[in-house]
């Protein structure tokens, strides 16, 4: 996989009953235009993530952008503003079924990158578990200087 971009990604999540996590992530992926607005942006998790050896893709359509993530940990979840989707979240410990609703998403990107944000709600056996919000920036890797 040749890294073709910057990915930036500010994530802040609070779940009932503990303390807001604020994330912040700069790392090279993948970034490439599927169908006229339609794109993937794929990179692999590090350590610091607490999800090594996993590699995290965004299947982006003009009012739909899907989670995949492969490896050590499994999941799959499907965000579309105003609608709820259950999602499955396969962990070295169990699987967990959740319903993720997005309550707000917007999508800005062209061929050569542009930002993600999405804003959802996460519900555990009908019972809302918390929220979430992540930003994603994504640039073109700047070329190396030819010598």
């Amino acid at each position: 996989m040749e890294n073709n971009v910057i990915i930036s990604i500010k994530g802040m999540q609070s779940y009932i009953g503990m303390d807001s996590d604020a994330i912040e992530l700069v790392t090279e992926g993948r970034f490439d235009q599927e169908d006229v607005g339609c794109y993937t942006l794929s990179y692999q998790e590090s350590e610091l993530t607490g999800l090594g050896g996993t590699l995290t893709t965004f299947q982006i359509e003009p009012k739909r952008v899907t989670l995949l993530r492969v490896g050590e940990f499994n999941s799959q979840m499907v965000f579309q503003e105003g609608r709820q989707h259950l999602a499955l979240y396969d962990t070295p410990y169990g699987a967990l079924s959740v319903a993720v609703r997005t309550k707000k998403m917007q999508t800005c990107l062209d061929p050569t990158g542009g930002k993600i944000e999405v804003d959802y709600a996460i519900e555990i056996d009908h019972a809302a578990a918390g929220e979430s919000l992540f930003r994603i920036q994504v640039r073109k890797k700047p070329a190396l200087p030819q010598s």
